[in-house]
């Protein structure tokens, strides 16, 4: 965790107020002012987010928004409409109007007798999403960004589909949605009417991983909001922030390669997570890097934040495939710019003896893996959870096509997205593909550096995919994650190709046979050479301001991950389940004397054989409490398939005082659309 630094500024904090829009809604929002302002106006940071700035960031917000504001800026937290304390309704992510609200707070910004009128954005995820989003809208006031673990492709790159699979988090994120906007507005806050307000949302809510399931394809549902759509609308400088253990980190390379305003770009060894708390560590002084970009771009100070390398990276070495880890060895490296002349790519063909550089002759290999094969995949998104990293991959070589270098003679280290070259048949008209580039140690054990899932039926467009003709020899380029690795020598590097990865992914409707083409195809690694200045240290140790006052009530770290197998039924069982939802446990915020408490029980099931059998269990608990004052939201999701369609159910109960307060049930059958 960052150190709390005594601030050079003193620093009010005005707990929350409304902005009123045009239209008469009111967005809720806490403010952080330096004493400066008070005399002479400062620049100001906008964090604009859907998470509740009452009692769902509070704990993050304080210590970073009060170092802002004690170093000259005023830090506006807003939570976005029909969120938090605001008025309105949230009927999606990302949508147009949640961009127009930004664009006024912008303006309302600009005009507070406490603003010079220079305004930066920021955000983590869905804020570092919107904070791209509003930027490509160009207000006239804003003058920078600084985007954490977002992307620029929201079809490509987020929680709902990945290489054309449908992710299982979909339906655990879709549910936390539900339990997220299933809370009702503080009554300290809005007043007597925040019964009305609450029994409001909850009849309009809408049923979260359905609206996300409807758009199977890559079709204008996505591409809005999708940056990458017309790179030149973003004109301001653009800071990125993205870890090796996030998901979200493919979208920093591509960013730096096709934006053409200042831009530079940071990849650690982190989680979900910004990178002054980052695990795993090291973690990193980021808001006093954060500072002086804001002091070059909103005070036009000549400090030379836009200059240096475009990128810096960690450079990961291998360590024991241990599922949690609060570090990560390695060090650090830059590149002057990205993409850089100093990575060369060094092919090595996939033959049937294994990775070999020159291609061996064409022989096609049988691959038909269980459909439980995964199960040492981890989460699709670290979030600095105990038990959520990749385990050791020989468990899931089990049914695997395992291509192995011989031992390497010297290390050799890549950055970037590394690519397979294949060519492959299939029995079947819908399949799936998962490679899996790892670094396999003298004693065997097996660390995942980088992976990817595909929907054959999407290998040539995400928007329009056509099945494949069983028999027929086709052709595939597929680009594994971004990573930066050192294998060492000694060590070998691993290709492992699999037809299911469950439970990441959901799986095709039957049983699917593959012939991999050995000889004709081929793994291009991004090759990066040493350089002399490999291994500085370019940043500051952590720092914040003081935290906000809290008390842990149950134990953090309450976390179960089990896998079971049913040897009579032959099905298996993974279950995860967690007192908070990153296991953080029952924790009080003392200042406004609430507790929070969000539990998570995940229960996935298939059979190695039955595809069609497949099926997930989400149930969530929130609760919100104070002396006379006990809200609780509990939700259940499960989601099934057919051959033709995904079955969808979730309910949802509020509860006051113990008492029912209000109840909502969902159904929706979806067609499979070649998934």
């Amino acid at each position: 965790m960052a150190e709390a630094v005594e601030l050079p500024q003193k620093v009010d904090v005005t707990e929350h107020f409304w902005i009123t829009l045009k239209d008469g809604c009111r967005l809720a929002a806490r403010l952080w002012l330096p004493e400066s302002a008070q005399g002479k106006p400062v620049p100001a940071v906008l964090e604009y987010i859907p998470y509740r700035k009452r009692d769902g960031t509070r704990a993050r917000d304080e210590p970073m928004h009060s170092y802002f504001a004690g170093h000259g800026y005023a830090a506006l937290r807003v939570d976005m409409r029909g969120s938090g304390e605001s008025d309105g309704l949230l009927w999606d992510e990302y949508l147009k109007q949640e961009q127009d609200d930004a664009l006024e707070v912008i303006d309302w910004m600009a005009s507070q007798k406490w603003c010079d009128g220079n305004i930066g954005m920021m955000g983590k995820s869905w804020g570092g999403f919107n904070c791209l989003q509003v930027a490509a809208r160009r207000p006239k006031a804003l003058k920078a960004v600084l985007s954490v673990c977002s992307t620029d492709d929201r079809y490509a790159d987020d929680i709902h589909y990945m290489g054309g699979c449908l992710l299982n988090d979909n339906l655990w994120w879709g549910t936390i949605m539900l339990a997220y906007q299933g809370r009702p507005a503080d009554p300290e806050l809005v007043g007597a009417g925040w019964r009305d307000q609450w029994r409001e949302r909850l009849e309009n809510m809408p049923f979260w991983p359905a609206l996300w399931l409807k758009h199977q394809r890559r079709d204008a549902y996505w591409q809005h909001g999708s940056v990458c759509e017309d790179w030149d609308a973003i004109e301001v400088p653009v800071y990125l922030i993205g870890g090796w253990v996030d998901s979200y980190t493919n979208a920093v390379p591509r960013m730096l390669q096709h934006l053409k305003v200042p831009r530079k770009g940071v990849i650690g060894p982190w989680a979900h997570i910004y990178p002054q708390d980052g695990t795993p560590g090291p973690a990193i002084g980021f808001l006093q890097d954060a500072v002086a970009w804001w002091d070059r771009w909103l005070k036009g100070e000549q400090n030379g934040a836009e200059k240096g390398p475009m990128l810096r990276a960690w450079m990961q070495d291998y360590t024991a495939p241990e599922t949690t880890r609060t570090t990560h060895p390695g060090h650090w490296v830059a590149e002057a710019v990205y993409p850089s002349a100093g990575i060369a790519p060094e092919v090595l063909y996939l033959n049937a003896d294994g990775l070999g550089s020159i291609a061996g002759s064409e022989e096609s290999l049988r691959l038909c893996t269980p459909q439980h094969v995964g199960l040492a995949s981890g989460e699709w998104m670290g979030a600095g959870c105990i038990g959520e990293l990749p385990a050791d991959q020989r468990l899931d070589d089990v049914g695997a096509l395992v291509f192995d270098t011989e031992p390497l003679k010297e290390a050799i280290q890549v950055l970037g997205a590394p690519e397979l070259d294949l060519e492959f048949t299939s029995n079947k008209p819908v399949a799936q593909l998962c490679a899996r580039l790892c670094d396999v140690a003298p004693d065997g054990k097996s660390l995942r550096v980088s992976y990817q899932v595909i929907n054959l039926t999407h290998r040539d467009s995400h928007a329009s995919p056509t099945p494949l003709e069983p028999g027929k020899r086709y052709r595939l380029k597929l680009a594994l994650s971004a990573c930066g690795h050192r294998f060492a020598a000694g060590h070998r590097i691993r290709i492992s190709l699999t037809s299911a990865y469950w439970p990441l992914i959901w799986p095709t409707p039957e049983v699917v046979t593959l012939g991999i083409i050995a000889g004709a195809s081929r793994l291009s690694l991004p090759h990066r050479r040493p350089q002399s200045t490999d291994g500085s240290e370019p940043f500051g140790k952590p720092a914040a301001g003081p935290a906000t006052p809290m008390t842990q009530v149950t134990p953090a770290g309450n976390v179960t991950r089990e896998v079971t197998l049913d040897l009579v039924k032959g099905a298996i069982t993974y279950v995860t389940d967690g007192e908070g939802v990153f296991g953080e446990g029952r924790q009080r915020f003392d200042d406004i004397g609430t507790e929070v408490l969000h539990n998570i029980r995940r229960e996935l099931r298939i059979a190695p054989n039955d595809p069609l059998c497949a099926s997930y269990i989400c149930k969530q608990r929130y609760i919100q409490s104070r002396p006379g004052w006990d809200i609780r939201i509990d939700v259940t999701c499960r989601m099934t398939s057919t051959a033709d369609d995904f079955i969808m159910t979730a309910e949802l109960d509020a509860f006051e005082n113990n008492e029912r307060f209000a109840s909502r049930n969902w159904r929706e059958v979806i067609k499979r659309d070649l998934v």
